[in-house]
């Protein structure tokens, strides 16, 4: 008794449909016993039945000169980033395969699957979002964006944190953040922009949306699959949309970018500070004038405020210390019920989303990627594999603690300062003063 064909393999289903039983199958078919078995396994498990007829399958590039697959192969293994079009390229520029018929991109990428060359991407998904909409009134849209470093004699290197109003073009605030004495020490971190925002918050209230960049605070570009950061969720919770310009698009945030050389030239260049609380003061007393009294060209050479008084009223009031009451994480939670991200099982069986880290376990590697959508009812991440195994993933970290960063630890008391202050030493004394 010979191998089966693939006649004898359509009939062995046939058959184990009707009911007959292996040897029944054996004697009817002229197989072993072993045979019939195997193949009901497959079929039970869901397997196909593979047919041999045809003609042999000898690989992508089977037909093309064995001189140009060695070629291709050593290309290969001295440039394993090498795709398909660019080893297209290549053979086209060769003088060894000059008049010779190559190989199409599609064909090598195919030959590049079948050697294992194919480097693994990783999948794409996009933030939930909403189409944007140009502002209407007053505060319902800021931008923020961060000036690059200014060297200020006795205080160090400062980088100023600017923030707009879309519609009425008013000034609310410019907030000098301290990133090193002689070189860069550190950059604008997600504290800065939460204290600047706050102290903007507390003059003005709180805006419907804020425009900003891709800056690693707002916008995750480790992942082709970007989970929000701390910063989004907060905003999230407080109510306060994040929009964000096009990529390589600095002219999305115009205004705050011009704004960035009206206060380096009206508060930074020329004079001296004693102290960084000086040049607080500075930017706070040249605010009103930039506001009040300085003609804006946008507004037909009117100050902002003489043509938007409006902009004073407080359209959603503000506090720090209300801010745990006015967090709600049930728009946190809605907002990550919309979307789903993907993420890449570690060696050892882990993902990390959100800054934090899940164990699926080891069984969970030959998938190499688990797909995470957020249930909004049970506060859960639903991780699934391509397998069809499903794993549920606590959100525990989920806290208006977590969101509110140092505000929080700065709101319990005692709290007392350590000499000498610190950044976040000065991030505490505006906060309660």
């Amino acid at each position: 008794m010979g191998a089966s064909s693939y006649p004898d393999r359509l009939k062995i289903m046939e058959l184990s449909k009707k009911g007959l039983t292996d040897r029944q199958i054996a004697v009817e078919l002229g197989l072993s016993i072993r045979t019939v078995r195997k193949w009901r396994r497959i079929l039970k498990r869901g397997g196909k039945v593979q047919s041999q007829m045809g003609r042999p399958k000898q690989g992508a590039l089977s037909s093309y000169p064995a001189a140009m697959r060695r070629t291709l192969q050593g290309w290969c293994q001295q440039h394993p980033g090498w795709g398909a079009q660019t080893l297209r390229t290549e053979l086209s520029l060769s003088e060894a395969f000059a008049n010779q018929r190559l190989p199409s991109r599609a064909t090598l990428a195919r030959w590049l699957k079948e050697a294992g060359e194919v480097r693994s991407y990783e999948k794409h998904s996009k933030l939930p979002d909403q189409p944007a909409r140009s502002a209407q009134v007053c505060h319902e849209e800021w931008e923020m964006d961060a000036r690059g470093y200014s060297r200020v004699p006795e205080l160090g290197l400062i980088s100023l944190i600017d923030i707009n109003d879309v519609y009425s073009h008013v000034k609310i605030l410019s907030y000098p953040c301290w990133v090193g004495q002689k070189r860069i020490e550190r950059s604008p971190n997600t504290e800065d922009y939460q204290l600047a925002l706050r102290l903007a918050f507390s003059e003005w209230g709180l805006p419907e949306r804020l425009a900003t960049d891709h800056d690693r605070i707002f916008y995750d570009e480790t992942s082709k699959s970007p989970f929000p950061t701390r910063f989004h969720l907060w905003l999230v919770a407080l109510g306060v949309r994040l929009q964000f310009g096009r990529m390589g698009r600095p002219t999305d945030q115009g205004m705050t970018e011009r704004s960035h050389q009206t206060w380096a030239s009206q508060v930074l260049e020329g004079p001296a500070f004693a102290c960084y609380q000086a040049l607080w003061q500075a930017l706070e007393q040249r605010k009103v004038f930039l506001n009040q009294h300085l003609p804006c060209s946008s507004l037909d050479h009117r100050p902002p405020l003489q043509v938007y008084p409006q902009a004073r009223l407080t359209r959603r009031p503000y506090r720090p210390e209300q801010e745990a009451e006015l967090l709600d994480l049930e728009r946190v939670r809605a907002y990550l019920g919309k979307g789903h991200w993907f993420r890449k099982v570690s060696a050892v069986g882990t993902i990390s989303i959100g800054r934090h880290i899940y164990q699926l376990g080891y069984d969970w590697r030959p998938d190499r990627y688990a797909e995470l959508r957020f249930d909004a009812q049970a506060s859960q991440f639903v991780c699934s594999a391509p397998s069809g195994k499903e794993k549920l993933l606590p959100v525990d970290w989920l806290t208006k603690e977590e969101l509110m960063g140092d505000l929080a630890q700065f709101q319990q008391i005692p709290f007392q300062f350590a000499l000498p202050y610190s950044v976040n030493d000065w991030r505490a004394s505006f906060l309660l003063a």
